[in-house]
Parts: C-alpha cells; structure tokens; sequence
C-alpha cells in the first residue's frame, strides 16, 4: 500500500474522512468496522519498520468472508446444490418470559427458493488483544516512507476468547436442534483459526453422515484473495474438544501460583 493510500485509510479511521467502501461485500456499502481493520498480519520488523510478512493473515472482521461469496457457494458445491439461494440472519431462538429474538443464525444456504432442503452457517472471525490501535492510525496518517512504521503496540489473535468462549456455545445451543430437525450446521473459520484449534485432524472425513458440523476452512492467499483451502466434517462432540484447545495445569503449579497471588484481607 502506498504512503498516500494509508494517509488516506488512517484519516478514514480516526473519522477525519469518508469511510470508504468495503471491497467485500456483494453491493457496494461503507466499511460499518470501527478503524476499518479486517485482518492481522505478523511481520518482521528492520530499523523500525515494516519488513517481511510471516505466516497467513488472520480474519478479524466477518464480512471479509463475504468476498465472491465465495464460502456459501462452497457450502453449496459440497452439499450438491445446483443453485444456491442465501438468507442472512435468521431467527433461531427466542426468550421465554416475552417471546421476543434471542439468537440468530448468521446464514442459511438453501437449495431453492422453497428451502426444500437447507444447511446452517456460522462465521466466525477472530477477536484480538492488545493495546487500541488508534495511536498506530495517527502515526500513519503523518508518515511518508514507503515502509510502514512499526506498531505502537503489540497485539495477537485471541484464539480461546473466539473458539471456547464465543463459537463453542454457539454451537452447544444450535447443533442439538439441528440434530432434531435432521439438519447440519457448517461453520467457516481462517486456517489460522483452524491451525490454533489443532487443525486438519488426522483422519479428516468429507462424508456428510459422519458428524453434525461441517468446517470450511478458506484462506487469504498471497494475492489478497480469499481461498477454498480445506474442509471437514466432525461430530459436535469432537468439535467441543477442538474449540477447549487448552489443559488444566497440575495442581502443584496451580497452588504454587495461588500461594504467590495470596494476599490477606484487612478486617473491617
């Protein structure tokens, strides 16, 4: 990206210009993500800038899986749709004290216009943590080098808070009542994601009868385009231990750090 580009962009995120457009979505429509960031990217950094990219971006806005609608049409190509018809944000649960919305499934892919036959499907992208990025924005707006600046402040994909505590009861709620209604749920995450949550597993099954959720696993390629890269089909269950991605320590370690973090309470 050239230095007037992201002038331009920073000036855009601090709302001291337009938003622009957002080059995803299938009409045209204003970037609606604070900051207008869709994707992290690791990089080396010499003499204070930006040098070499490591590894593959990671997708923390949902409407960059939106680019050539290229995930529902993969969900489709999969589960033998000649056409494909899509809706978005359907209603799924409700409260029940007032009847009123409570959870909605973020795409449903059909096969007609009837929804003779149908497939949910949930994205999910990655939160990050980290310092705000506002400062990085201001500094950006001023610098003219071709390399872009080192960040002000370090951030990382926050896989656990993504999978565990947002995508896994997600499912634990929706998947039971597909499993009634003789329905599946597929679930399109980066590879990043994928990778952080163990990966491709070691026998992957790509027959439909074998588990409730079907992954998409899509990737940004070098040249910025979102990819088909893998899928999976996988019981709920086995999805559940995927998303936990994480081990209770010992007892021992957890009562040495228990006995560092003590401190006495003063009596009232």
């Amino acid at each position: 990206m050239s230095p007037k580009r992201r002038q331009e962009l920073a000036a855009a995120a601090l709302n001291q210009s337009d938003i622009p457009q957002c080059p995803f979505r299938g009409t045209a429509s204003k970037c609606n993500k604070k900051g207008g960031v869709c994707s992290l990217q690791q990089y080396e950094i010499s003499n204070g800038r930006i040098a070499s990219s490591v590894g593959d971006r990671v997708i923390v806005c949902p409407v960059r899986f939106e680019q050539g609608n290229l995930v529902p049409l993969w969900l489709g190509d999969i589960v033998g749709f000649s056409e494909v018809f899509l809706a978005r944000e359907v209603p799924f649960m409700r409260a029940p004290p007032t009847g009123r919305e409570a959870g909605r499934m973020d795409l449903v892919v059909a096969s007609d216009k009837s929804a003779a036959d149908w497939y949910g499907l949930e994205i999910q992208a990655v939160y990050f943590s980290g310092g705000a990025m506002e400062n990085d924005f201001a500094k950006l707006r001023e610098d003219e080098e071709v390399a872009a600046p080192q960040p002000t402040s370090q951030r990382r994909p926050d896989w656990r808070s993504s999978g565990a505590k947002r995508l896994m009861p997600q499912l634990e709620v929706k998947v039971p009542t597909l499993r009634r209604w003789g329905k599946k749920l597929a679930v399109a995450v980066d590879l990043p994601f994928y990778e952080a949550i163990g990966g491709v597993s070691a026998q992957p099954s790509q027959d439909l009868n074998d588990g409730d959720i079907i992954w998409l696993i899509p990737r940004i390629a070098a040249n910025g385009q979102l990819e088909r890269h893998h899928w999976e089909v996988l019981p709920l269950e086995e999805s559940s231990i995927k998303l936990l991605a994480a081990h209770p320590v010992r007892r021992e370690d957890f009562e040495n750090d228990l006995m560092r973090k003590l401190k006495q309470l003063s009596s009232r």
